[in-house]
């Protein structure tokens, strides 16, 4: 895999290091790249069953019942 340098304010890199309880300054800033990418993926599966919902109808939202 690639790897790529970025440059990051220290204090934050140092807090989010201490907050993840791990040693090394590249190990939490990793993780939560990844976690902000498969957040993006479930985001985008979500939105897309609601269009596939939306699509099975007239398009329209339902009107509230009662």
């Amino acid at each position: 895999m690639a790897k790529v340098d970025i440059g990051l304010d220290a204090e934050l890199v140092v807090e989010v290091t201490v907050l993840a309880g791990v040693g090394s300054t590249q190990d939490p800033v990793e993780a939560l790249v990844r976690h902000h990418d498969a957040r993006g993926h479930r985001t985008g599966a979500r939105v897309r069953r609601r269009d596939e919902t939306l699509r099975g109808t007239d398009g329209a939202p339902p009107l509230p019942e009662g």
